[in-house]
């Protein structure tokens, strides 16, 4: 009976309480979506792990030493289920111990490619879930993979390129992400490999550059030397406004409007109190007028 569970197809609306929260705040996401096992956790630090399908013996190791990592302390990852990149980023999480969820651009009854058979079956025996906007039956389309894209930057935090090309389907997922006020970050490579050139350009257009798996981890407060910091922000005495709009904000960005709406401060009181968080360390822009509070 737990086995068919894990293995049953569900299906939430946008005004359902299982319908993930991260989606639900984001425009243009889908109406419905369909999956097997869960979805990720909403209160938890999550990341995208994206690349190429044909990509080079160091970025499978990168994806997958990244995503163990991550998983390893806690952080869900998810990825496309693809080939290369998105394979090795699953394996990753899969041997972390944290679920992985994998979003798929076709029906979640349907395993693509078929040489992710052993992920797609691990990933809800493991507590994750995989996912879908298509209802099942539904096949790959060329443009079902793009949009799917959308979904993925969606329910993380932040965006990890490992290898991507200039042209590549990675670099629609990190513009996902910058439209959704998440943060990008991209590995870098060598400067004449193909394979590192979106990267390359993705870190020149300002994301972050991932030269270890620890610095992900300071997004979240995770790594050791934030955490040795954590108790004396958190005992900081603010101001009774400050407080308010700090309380209103967590590890996922949050617009200037939500803020507003939440505290009931004018819109200039409400930038000038994330201007003095920001001074003082404790909030930081990650998007345009998108906020996170640093822990």
């Amino acid at each position: 009976m737990e086995e068919k569970q894990k293995t049953a197809i569900k299906h939430v609306t946008k005004n359902s309480n299982e319908y993930p929260e991260r989606l639900r705040s984001l425009a243009g996401m889908p109406e419905e979506l369909y999956y097997i096992g869960r979805f990720p956790e909403d209160d938890k630090p999550t990341a995208a792990i994206v690349g190429a399908r044909m990509c080079s013996a160091y970025g499978r190791i990168q994806a997958f030493n990244y995503a163990k990592y991550l998983s390893e302390n806690g952080v869900q990852v998810i990825s496309g289920m693809a080939a290369g990149i998105d394979a090795e980023g699953h394996k990753g999480a899969l041997e972390g111990g944290t679920p992985t969820f994998a979003v798929l651009g076709n029906g979640v009854d349907i395993c693509y490619p078929a040489s992710s058979r052993s992920i797609y079956r691990r990933i809800p025996e493991n507590n994750g879930g995989i996912i879908s906007e298509y209802s099942p039956g539904t096949g790959g389309r060329a443009y079902h993979f793009p949009a799917r894209n959308r979904i993925i930057s969606g329910l993380s935090d932040l965006v990890l390129v490992v290898e991507a090309k200039e042209k590549s389907g990675s670099l629609i997922t990190a513009a996902c992400a910058l439209e959704q006020g998440k943060t990008v970050y991209a590995i870098p490579g060598a400067v004449n490999d193909a394979l590192s050139r979106g990267c390359h350009k993705l870190i020149y257009d300002g994301a972050g550059i991932a030269y270890s798996p620890e610095v992900l981890l300071d997004e979240w407060g995770l790594s050791v030397k934030k955490k040795t910091k954590l108790s004396q922000k958190t005992k900081l005495g603010l101001a009774t406004d400050l407080d308010l709009v700090y309380s209103c904000l967590d590890l996922r960005p949050k617009n200037l409007d939500h803020i507003i709406r939440k505290t009931g401060f004018p819109p200039g009181k409400t930038a000038s109190i994330l201007a003095q968080l920001t001074v003082m360390g404790l909030v930081r822009e990650t998007g345009r007028q998108h906020y996170i509070r640093l822990e």
